[in-house]
């Protein structure tokens, strides 16, 4: 009896653009051998921020940076399976659709590539073998002495170090905007931009500070109040909006996601976009400060019934990843975290045609975020962790750069360019509804 073998014709479809990536030590080519290497820790020497895809054989690998997603979707073929690489979930479905593949998708059925790992996917036909994942990025926690002196300073210096990369690949003659609201997070990334400009000889005049107001919300006054106190006040740009420029069907399209805070935050960057190109037609370069509440445990942990002080503290960046690959909490469709939520940046950035810059989402900088002995600062004190994040960035930013910067009380972004009641009765906070409306675009 002779046993027929079916050779299946796998097909590897990656749209993802390699001209995004911003890696300073390699080039693309170099950078996809470093994702083969046997040994995942090898990615961790990539510098700089990537989305890479490499096939070796039946077996394709994929990693990313914190600060961009990328998800894949595997289809079906009588010839072999397909897997569809992209940063966005209706690049995929494009691709599906145009090959006569849309009756398989379901936006539930994509899946992100989580950050910090390298997944793996088999490409051998049916059944489809789960995903393989190896973290590339295991930074140790705790490590740092009991001072914050020293912790700012490290903080600090490798948002500097990050910084100067990002300066020394921009073109000198394009200006810089800093996405400000006078927080801890926005004023360290615009004051260390600054020092960093000052650093290597360049006009400080390039840069910007983009604040957006809705007309009653109180970060103009608060980012005001920031820049005057450092005789910085001429940097400051209002940006008026109003809620004609905020479409929730457009931010749902824009995000591919239906999580309340998100679309909150997601809906008061369009509008802050919206008014920069109006006003700057040309401009291209956007710094921001996400990732700041994450690195540092700045969340209020009294508003999420899953959490407490010591999983916030124990679990490895539990805010970054969410509760991690594995677990049974983890969304293979969203990732978890801030591995998921970096959309709420990355896709308006990229739909309005600005290349974005998000320093405390690059691996070096969240690692001295993670080597803060957090337990010996506050012995489970909440209130203590709390008071921590301004007191390690200010000390930071006068060590590295001898400005005195403000602190002021922590405040979501969406709620500082207008009051929350406003924001309420614009934007809707049920995950069910939003999450209805965004399958919706699918289901015609």
């Amino acid at each position: 009896m002779s046993i027929i073998h079916h050779d299946y014709l796998e097909r590897l479809v990656d749209l993802t653009d390699p001209d995004l990536n911003r890696i300073y030590n390699l080039s693309n080519d170099e950078a996809r051998q470093r994702l083969l290497d046997p040994n995942p820790e090898a990615v961790r020497s990539i510098e700089g921020s990537f989305t890479l895809v490499a096939k070796e054989g039946k077996a394709v690998k994929m990693a990313r940076s914190m600060d961009r997603p990328l998800r894949y979707f595997l289809a079906k073929r009588h010839e072999g399976p397909a897997l569809i690489v992209a940063d966005r979930i209706d690049t995929i479905y494009d691709w599906l659709k145009e090959n006569g593949f849309e009756d398989q998708f379901h936006p539930s059925y994509t899946r992100m590539v989580p950050a910090h790992y390298v997944t793996t996917v088999q490409l051998v036909g049916c059944p489809d073998p789960d995903p393989d994942y190896e973290r590339f990025f295991t930074p140790q926690k705790e490590s740092l002495p009991v001072d914050l002196d020293i912790i700012g300073e490290r903080y600090i210096r490798a948002l500097e170090s990050e910084c100067f990369k990002w300066l020394s690949v921009v073109d000198p003659k394009e200006p810089i905007g800093v996405c400000f609201s006078g927080g801890i997070d926005s004023g360290a990334v615009f004051l260390t931009l600054y020092h960093c400009m000052l650093k290597k000889g360049m006009t400080p005049s390039r840069l910007k500070a983009f604040t957006l107001t809705m007309g009653d919300g109180p970060d103009l006054d608060q980012s005001r109040e920031f820049l005057k106190a450092l005789d910085l006040e001429m940097f400051l740009e209002p940006i008026q909006a109003n809620w004609d420029d905020i479409c929730i069907e457009e931010t749902l399209k824009i995000v591919e996601d239906y999580k309340p805070l998100d679309i909150e935050a997601a809906s008061m960057l369009i509008a802050l976009l919206k008014g920069i190109r109006k006003e700057y037609p040309e401009w291209k370069h956007l710094a921001d400060g996400d990732g700041g509440d994450e690195n540092l445990k700045d969340y209020p942990i009294e508003e999420n019934p899953e959490l407490t002080i010591r999983s916030v503290l124990n679990n490895l960046m539990l805010y970054q990843e969410g509760w991690g690959v594995g677990k049974i909490k983890h969304s293979l469709t969203y990732s978890g975290g801030l591995s998921r939520s970096i959309t709420r940046g990355y896709a308006p950035m990229r739909r309005f045609g600005f290349e974005g810059f998000s320093p405390f989402c690059l691996p070096n900088v969240m690692e001295v975020a993670e080597n803060i002995p957090y337990t010996d600062l506050t012995d489970y004190d909440v209130p203590k962790l709390y008071s921590l994040k301004g007191e390690i960035v200010s000390r930071g930013i006068q060590a590295v750069t001898g400005l005195k910067m403000p602190v002021f009380e922590k405040r979501r972004f969406q709620h500082g360019a207008t009051e929350q009641a406003t924001l309420r009765s614009h934007v809707p906070n049920k995950e069910t509804e939003l999450r209805r409306k965004y399958h919706g675009f699918y289901e015609s």
